[in-house]
């Protein structure tokens, strides 16, 4: 298999994308933002910064972890299919996301 890694931004795959996490993942970002929202009342309410930052920490790890759950599942399923296809495209458009998410 041959990948370019110079190619233009746009997605060219083809393969379905099915999320059988789709409510979990709902889910846990709508913990996440709940989190979010405690955090911005604390500020708002000049809680103790400790306290905002270990719930800052508390929605880093959330959507972190939210976003494990579907990479995992589009490695499994998406990324499966797409390899089967000989779809290059999926590949890189996953690279492309992985650098973005671990930045």
């Amino acid at each position: 298999m041959h990948i370019e890694k110079d190619r233009p931004a746009v997605c060219g795959h083809t393969h379905p994308h099915v999320h059988a996490n789709k409510k979990a993942v709902a889910n846990r970002l709508a913990r996440a933002i709940g989190h979010l929202e405690k955090v911005k009342r604390m500020v708002e309410n000049d809680e103790d910064c400790a306290e905002v930052l270990v719930q800052l920490a508390a929605v880093r790890a959330a959507i972190e972890n939210t976003g494990k759950v579907i990479l995992q599942e589009h490695l499994q399923h998406c990324i499966v299919e797409a390899v089967e296809d000989g779809d290059e495209a999926a590949i890189l458009d996953l690279c492309d996301a992985i650098d973005k998410f671990m930045k």
